[in-house]
């Protein structure tokens, strides 16, 4: 057993021992998922750019396929085809306000990745925690394919394939393939497969389960065995696309740019795809035959594919968006999965398209202004799977609707979906006119990419040497 192996029967026993209460044993789960040759043969990568903090150090660690942006640590982990997002990383002298609390940062915020294996994963480190202002930590976790770990500080959790915590802390959980959590924090909860759970103590509960035999064609997953479904089946289809996209070194502009927007190096793009100004396209994007209309952006892991967006559409993390129209400021969440069979999908403007939403039909008009989630295969599903935004802003004390619980405020629901709507398309950059508002679709225009292997043989055969990056 070289030092690699040794290092992932580590991660094991450390995740076993944080989830202990629940008696489960991640190994069978992860056995199949990603060999040891493919570990010591990959090469990884990290940005350089004037726009974002550099700053980095990897020790006892594999970083095969995986890409780094901002001030980050690495020990004794294992990293595979995941996105290390580093871009809004607070900064030393900034003032951190919370519930009431304006924390001031007496150093630059840092990501500190510890004791864990992540499997194309995406890590975005919007942290939310006043406790840990200055350090995003990732510890004792298994995250499986396509999770996103996104503002949310975790610590000896298991995260099944799909599955998003957002905003939340998380400590001692088991994430279901497929959920979405957004509840602030989280303690040794097991949560099953499916559920979507937005929570705002004292103004609103929103809760969601999928029905088993529905989900299960989409994703399922199963000690031993790689996840299947048409998820794995769809993404596959398409990863020779990126196989040459990370094989080239330098790699010419496959369509028009223009300056007020950005292309990342890492995103698959095929002709006839349009994107118009102050347009941010991040890596592991798929497009092809699309236009995405000004202001618009298509995150990490999506794939947008014959498809129109209108303009200024926030395309979350991982959301897949095929054959459809979108009209302008409509916001389809993470992991979200949209397929209008021979373009039948046609979405009112500034709907909001909730995370891990399945919409799977032949045709189907969503009006204007409409909130969304569920399992949608039919005009039937939609109607108990939808509410208008305005009836939803006038309910006080809750509702219930098929699979679906909510309590609390309507308004305070849709306030907080506007505002983080708001604070995305800034933050990217949709608003630039040329003078103010740069985000990233500006900022991330002069990024380059540098690679990084790890030992070719011997003991340590796999593992990357101890590196320090610093300007």
């Amino acid at each position: 057993m070289n030092s690699l192996e040794k290092l992932l029967q580590r991660i094991i026993q450390r995740v076993n021992i944080n989830l202990r209460e629940f008696e489960i044993d991640v190994a069978p789960y992860i056995d199949k998922l990603v060999s040891i040759k493919q570990l010591e043969t990959v090469h990884g990568f990290y940005a350089v750019s004037p726009q974002h903090t550099l700053d980095f150090r990897f020790s006892h660690s594999n970083l095969a396929g995986s890409y780094f942006l901002g001030k980050c640590r690495t020990s004794n982990t294992i990293l595979f085809q995941s996105d290390i997002r580093g871009d809004e990383l607070k900064k030393k002298g900034d003032i951190f306000r919370m519930a009431g609390f304006a924390i001031p940062l007496t150093k630059n915020e840092g990501i500190r990745i510890e004791d864990s294996l992540l499997i194309k994963t995406l890590i975005h480190n919007f942290s939310h925690d006043p406790e840990t202002p200055e350090r995003f930590t990732i510890s004792n976790t298994v995250s499986t394919h396509y999770a996103n770990i996104h503002g949310s500080p975790t610590d000896g959790s298991f995260l099944g394939p799909f599955a998003t915590v957002d905003l939340t802390t998380v400590n001692d959980c088991i994430i279901g393939p497929y959920c979405y959590i957004q509840a602030g924090e989280i303690n040794h909860c097991n949560i099953a497969s499916g559920t979507v759970w937005v929570r705002s103590p004292g103004n609103f509960n929103f809760l969601y389960r999928f029905p088993e035999h529905g989900l299960k064609p989409y994703i399922n997953f199963e000690p031993g065995r790689q996840p299947d479904g048409e998820f794995i089946d769809f993404t596959d289809r398409y990863s020779m696309a990126f196989e040459s996209i990370f094989a080239t070194v330098n790699r010419e502009v496959p369509i028009p740019v223009p300056d007020t927007a950005s292309l990342d190096r890492f995103a698959a793009v095929c002709p006839q795809t349009t994107i118009a100004d102050n347009v941010l396209v991040a890596q592991r994007c798929f497009l092809k035959k699309s236009r995405l209309g000004k202001g618009a952006n298509a995150q990490e892991n999506c794939f947008i594919i014959n498809s129109r967006l209108k303009g200024y559409n926030v395309t979350a993390h991982g959301a897949k968006v095929i054959d459809a129209d979108l009209g302008a400021e409509v916001f389809v969440g993470f992991n979200s999965f949209l397929r209008g069979q021979n373009c039948g999908l046609k979405i009112g403007k500034k709907s909001i398209i909730m995370p891990h939403t399945i919409i799977d039909c032949t045709s189907l008009i969503i009006p204007p202004a409409t909130l969304v989630w569920g399992l949608i295969t039919c005009e039937k599903d939609l109607q108990k799977n939808s509410i208008s935004l305005k009836k939803l802003k006038k309910i006080n004390q809750g509702f219930s609707a098929g699979n679906l619980l909510f309590e609390g405020s309507g308004k305070s629901f849709v306030q907080t979906f506007r505002n983080r709507i708001q604070h995305i398309l800034e933050a990217n950059g949709a608003f630039y006119n040329g003078k103010k508002g740069k985000g990233h679709a500006q900022k991330n225009q002069h990024i380059s990419f540098n690679i990084i292997q790890p030992y070719s043989e011997g003991r340590k055969k796999g593992l990357y040497p101890t590196m320090v990056i610093k300007p």
